[in-house]
């Protein structure tokens, strides 16, 4: 066979053939004077011609792995010194099967085939041979000339050793791996590992990393049970990946529940956290829902630092979007948010969502909330279902590209015995310290209606006593009571004009007044108050109801 000819197929070989053309159209010039005659002295020096080289031995001292195979069913012609030196001897004249076993168990056979039929050169990138070894395959196809014996076609392949590349790469993927499962850890252990479960809403919620390509984000949700039978959701996520992402979350997280303990407007709470945010990380921003619902006014009062719209779908399963008002993200500081609301009746479900439900590379933002209210319109069953529903239509898989949170509400539309868990009473306190003997005599009918046990319904009149004497006390009308009772507890509640919050204090024996609030403290299962929306305030206690 004529190597020689082979060698004009070679990678390179074109290369170094215009090079000496080159140089011939330098020497032409150099002859017309149009360089020094000492540098054209050293450019007319001899250069061997590629043709005339021994392209046997050539080969045979490339480090890389050279075959050269020939014919349908490409048999082998020769092999390099490295090939022999890495897999042994061949028997040249053998189908490659047979002759070259180490290229079919790594699958390049094909790619013969490939190359014969179209022509054209083709790579293969880090395959591991049975050596240990990794190494890029390249097939170039050549034609025998004159020669070669019977004419015809073949393939020329190339090895290169890239193990020590492939080590590092996967040495890479390892370290990089090991940071994804460290933060999704973190991620998960910062998440509620059980979500709060309020007496009047039923709730649901899933979190998914993004896939193996993605680093871990900053997405989280919580359930936070305020007392008076009201409850704050939240949802959010830092702008970022990996573990400092995650860490910025457990901050904000913790925060938020922090300040959900003084009860304040959903927009206030979002002024607080925005503060926050710059003193955590002045590089990073957070998009952040937080709602408050109230089983009273049966809406979702929110606030939103540039997340995106809850959405709410009613009992006959018109869905709502709460578009506005919406402020920019935490941590730019500057910004007056505001409080919005939604309603959230009987037989309602709303969904808080973070982008990566919505957001596609190749789609308008607007295009995937619509397409999650068309998904949202048809799914009923329990928030669980609901919450998966909503995941597997927006086709959220494991090597999905950015992390997923979904938080589901329902208030369920009750009826029957189970009605008869969930009651409401209220009573206008008119006129002066009259009102306080009334609030008394409508406590203990109201409570003695829903058949509760004899020490309960007194510890309910003397809660009654105490706070309403209070409000008449410190307060100012319009003065209202409200007893409420669910499955779990006993839910008083006392409002008036005054926005001054009352608080505990120890009082001295002397002291004719000071002792309202501590009494209920001590009797009940918990206390607080809380100012309201148009002015004024509110004082509750809740007392749990015994099992059964």
């Amino acid at each position: 066979m004529n190597f020689t000819r082979w060698s004009a197929r070679l990678p390179g070989t074109q290369r170094r053939a215009a090079a000496r053309t080159d140089d011939v159209v330098t020497q032409d010039r150099l002859s017309e004077g149009a360089v020094p005659a000492a540098r054209a002295e050293r450019l007319t020096a001899p250069v061997p011609a590629v043709d005339e080289l021994p392209v046997r031995e050539v080969l045979d001292r490339v480090p890389a792995l050279v075959a050269l195979v020939h014919g349908s069913d490409h048999r082998l012609a020769y092999v390099n010194d490295a090939y022999v030196a890495a897999f042994g001897l061949r028997p040249p004249g053998e189908p490659a099967r047979e002759a070259l076993p180490e290229l079919h168990e790594i699958g390049l056979l094909p790619l013969l085939d490939q190359v014969l039929r179209s022509g054209k050169p083709r790579t293969v990138k880090s395959r591991k041979a049975p050596d240990g070894r990794s190494y890029t395959f390249t097939c170039t196809p050549v034609a025998e000339g004159d020669g070669a014996g019977s004419g015809g076609t073949g393939v020329l392949v190339f090895a290169t050793d890239v193990t020590d590349h492939a080590e590092a790469a996967e040495r890479l993927r390892t370290s990089e791996r090991r940071q994804r499962e460290t933060a999704v850890t973190l991620q998960r252990s910062l998440l509620p590992q059980e979500l709060e479960e309020p007496d009047d809403l039923r709730v649901a919620a899933t979190y998914h990393p993004g896939g193996t390509e993605a680093a871990v984000g900053g997405d989280w949700y919580d359930v936070i049970t305020l007392g008076g039978g009201r409850t704050a959701l939240v949802i959010g996520d830092v702008m970022g990946r990996g573990v400092r992402a995650a860490a910025v979350m457990g901050q904000l997280r913790t925060a938020v529940r922090a300040y959900a303990r003084l009860d304040l407007p959903p927009h206030e709470v979002l002024q607080l956290l925005d503060g926050l945010a710059t003193e955590i990380d002045a590089n990073q921003i957070a998009t952040c829902v937080y709602a408050v619902h109230d089983p009273n006014e049966g809406k979702l009062v929110y606030a939103s630092a540039g997340h995106l719209p809850i959405l709410v779908r009613d009992e006959s399963g018109v869905v709502l979007r709460a578009d506005e008002p919406t402020g920019p993200p935490l941590g730019t500081g500057g910004w007056m948010h505001s409080s919005g609301s939604i309603p959230l009746g009987p037989g309602s479900t709303a969904v808080l969502y973070t982008d990566g439900l919505v957001e596609r590379r190749n789609e308008d933002l607007d295009e995937g909330i619509a397409a999650l209210e068309r998904a949202l319109s048809g799914a009923t069953g329990t928030p669980q279902v609901v919450c998966d529903r909503l995941v597997r239509s927006a086709g959220v898989t494991a090597d999905h590209d950015d992390d997923v949170a979904v938080l589901v509400l329902q208030h369920p539309s009750r009826t029957g015995p189970d009605g008869e868990l969930f009651r409401n009473a209220a009573l206008e306190l008119l006129g002066g310290v009259e009102a306080a003997p009334r609030a008394r005599a409508f406590a203990s009918g109201v409570l003695t209606s829903w058949r509760f046990p004899v020490e309960l319904h007194d510890l309910g009149v003397l809660a009654v006593s105490e706070l309403v004497a209070n409000s008449l006390q410190h307060g100012t009308p319009p003065m209202r009571l409200r007893l409420r009772r669910t499955d779990r507890r006993l839910i008083v509640e006392v409002t008036d004009g005054d926005d001054h919050l009352p608080r505990r204090r120890r009082a001295e024996p002397g002291d004719e007044s000071g002792r309202g609030i501590a009494i209920v403290a001590t009797i009940a299962s918990n206390w607080g108050s809380r100012r309201t929306p148009g002015g004024g305030k509110a004082v509750w206690c809740e007392f749990v109801l015994p099992k059964g």
